[in-house]
C-alpha cells in the first residue's frame, strides 16, 4: 500500500450549495486528506455571477494557511450545469496554488496519473458549454444537440458537431499506461449503478427513454483501457434509485458522489485499495 496517498476523498455536484461546501471545508480541516477531486457542477447555475468562484476560492485559501503543509492537493473540473467562463477563474487560482484545473489535463499525483475530463452527452438542458456528442452524432429522444442550445462563450461550429467524448478520450490518453490511473469525469459510464436516472415510463414521441444516461465512450473507454479508478456525479437520483454508489467494472472501479438529497455526499477512498472505499452522506 502507498501510505503517502491511502487518505482522499471525491464529492460532486455541490451545486452552489453553502451547506455542501461548508461540509467539504469541514473535512478537509479535520482529516487532512492527500488529495481531494471535485467533479463538476460548481456553482448553482449558469446565471451564477463570477464572485461565486471567488468566495470558494477565498474559504480554500484560508484553509491552506490554516493547513501549511498539509493542504491537500486539488483536483477539479467543471460540470455541465457550469457556464463556460468557468474555466477562467478556475485556472486563475489554479496559478495561485488553490487547486489543479485538470479537465483534458493530466497529472502526476505520486505513482499515480490523474486525468480530467468534464464533457457529458446531450442534455435535455439549453446549456451545452460542457456537453458533447458521445460516440457519434446521435442524441437520445428527448435531448437537445449541442450546436443548437446556448453556448456562453464563442465557440468553433465544426467543433460542435463533429467531435466526440469518445475521440476526446483516444486522445488525452494516447500513449499512457492506465494501471495507476484516476480519472476525473462528469459523466457516469452507461449502463451502471452510477447513471440511472427516474425515467420509467416516460416516452418522447412514442420512443421510450432508456433510464441510463450515462456515456457509452466512458463506458467502452473503461472496459478497453481498465483505468485504476474512476470518479463520477452528474445523475443524482442513481445511487438511490439503484441502491449503489460504486461498481467495478473488470478491474477498475467506478464511484459516484453524485446525491439528490441536501447533505453533502463524500467517498473516501484509498488507491492502494480502491476495492475499500466508502460513501458517507454529511451535513453542514
Amino acid at each position: 500500500m502507498d501510505k503517502i496517498m491511502e487518505n482522499c476523498v471525491f464529492v460532486s455536484d455541490l451545486h452552489g450549495k453553502p451547506t455542501r461546501y461548508q461540509a467539504l471545508f469541514n473535512v478537509i480541516r479535520t482529516e487532512q486528506p492527500k488529495g481531494v477531486f471535485i467533479g463538476g457542477d460548481l456553482l448553482p447555475g449558469f446565471g451564477s455571477p463570477p464572485e461565486f468562484i471567488t468566495e470558494i476560492a477565498k474559504s480554500i485559501r484560508e484553509i491552506k494557511i490554516e493547513l501549511v503543509n498539509v493542504f491537500p492537493r486539488l483536483f477539479i473540473i467543471p460540470g455541465n450545469d457550469d457556464p463556460g467562463w468557468v474555466e477562467e477563474p478556475l485556472r486563475d487560482f489554479e496559478k495561485q496554488g488553490l487547486w489543479e484545473y485538470i479537465h483534458e489535463r493530466r497529472v502526476h499525483f505520486g505513482k499515480y496519473q490523474v486525468f480530467g475530463y468534464a464533457y457529458v452527452p446531450p442534455t435535455p438542458f439549453w446549456l451545452k458549454d460542457w456537453e458533447k456528442y458521445d460516440v457519434s452524432c446521435y442524441v437520445d429522444p428527448g435531448c437537445i444537440p449541442p450546436e443548437e442550445g446556448r453556448h456562453t462563450l464563442k465557440v468553433d461550429e465544426a467543433s460542435i458537431r463533429f467531435s466526440t467524448i469518445k475521440d476526446d478520450l483516444d486522445l488525452l490518453t494516447t500513449n499512457q499506461e492506465m494501471d495507476n490511473s484516476i480519472f476525473l469525469f462528469h459523466a457516469p459510464p452507461w449502463n451502471t449503478n452510477l447513471d440511472r436516472a427516474a425515467l420509467d415510463g416516460i416516452s418522447v414521441d412514442h420512443a421510450p427513454l432508456d433510464p441510463h444516461i450515462g456515456s457509452v465512450a466512458i463506458r467502452r473507454f473503461i472496459e478497453d483501457r481498465q483505468p485504476l479508478i474512476t470518479l463520477h456525479g452528474h445523475v443524482h437520483e442513481s445511487s438511490r434509485l439503484m441502491g449503489e454508489w460504486k461498481q467495478q467494472i473488470g478491474r477498475t472501479w467506478a464511484y459516484s458522489a453524485a446525491h439528490d438529497g441536501d447533505e453533502l455526499a463524500l467517498v473516501r477512498f484509498d488507491p492502494g485499495s480502491p476495492g475499500a472505499a466508502t460513501w458517507e452522506l454529511i451535513s453542514e
